[in-house]
């Protein structure tokens, strides 16, 4: 009979970072610094990708894009996202420690996980440099995994499924089917669904909804319940099979992918 063998984490917003906040006030910045506004909002629309498509991403967002053709004189450039991503990394770099907070949940079910004989494995739209200052933090809370792979370690990252082939091959673990993907972003379900994953959707705690744990918490119930619908619908048009309100809630679902295991289903 066949059973998982791994589960692998998204971080921010997944496993920490509730709401995943610190890239956010970092893009804006680091497009101020180049004469262009940007919203939130705007920061938001391309999360989980790898930092330098991120910024390619917004800069072709129509608004920005005209923004950036008023303020310099001409569309923007490849080298142009070179330019910001320079200013980007390392300002992340600097703050990415004051979201390092576990998200309510991780670290027991990572525990509970690791009692069944899974591997933990992670891939993330970071960089290795922001993650060495995210790694131990995560550590001193008693979270560590098997694995990372991160933005720029392959020739493409999110929403390929490149990320995850390299944690199958880090983690020794196959077939893809008996590997679940965790993530908050509709680009990290891809590369778990395009490598031929379980995908599980993280709804209140990650990008998709962008509200913090207070938040969450003092929400009124009904408007809760919508902004879970509408997380839960960009996730599953992504190609995510369950979604969860956070990962303190996955444990349920792993069980019912090992029945569906034990009757011979494939995602």
């Amino acid at each position: 009979m066949e059973k998982l063998s791994a589960v692998v984490f998204d971080w921010a917003g997944t496993v920490m970072d509730f709401g995943s906040f610190a890239p956010m006030g970092v893009f804006v910045e680091a497009f101020r610094q180049f004469g262009v506004d940007a919203s939130i909002a705007e920061a938001r629309e391309p999360m989980g990708r790898p930092k330098w498509d991120h910024i390619d991403a917004m800069l072709k967002i129509p608004r920005i894009r005209e923004a950036w053709t008023a303020r310099h004189g001409r569309q923007p450039q490849p080298a142009d996202v070179d330019d910001i991503y320079r200013v980007f990394v390392p300002m992340n770099e600097e703050v990415v420690h004051r979201y390092a907070n576990l998200i309510p949940g991780a670290r027991e079910t990572a525990q509970a996980l690791r009692a069944r004989g899974l591997k933990i494995g992670s891939t993330t739209g970071y960089t290795r440099s922001i993650m060495a200052r995210v790694l131990p933090l995560a550590k001193e809370q008693g979270y560590e995994v098997d694995n990372l792979v991160c933005a720029g370690d392959l020739p493409e990252g999110r929403p390929t499924p490149m990320n995850m082939y390299k944690c199958f091959l880090d983690l020794g673990v196959w077939p893809a089917h008996a590997v679940v993907k965790v993530d908050d972003t509709g680009v990290g379900i891809e590369e778990g669904a395009r490598a031929g994953c379980w995908t599980v959707g993280v709804a209140l705690s990650g990008n998709e909804a962008g509200l913090t744990a207070d938040e969450v918490r003092q929400a009124d119930p009904a408007a809760l319940d919508a902004v879970r619908r509408r997380a839960a619908l960009a996730l599953q048009a992504h190609g995510a099979h369950y979604v969860i309100d956070t990962v303190a809630d996955l444990m349920p679902v792993i069980d019912d992918i090992e029945r569906k295991l034990a009757q011979g289903l494939r995602p």
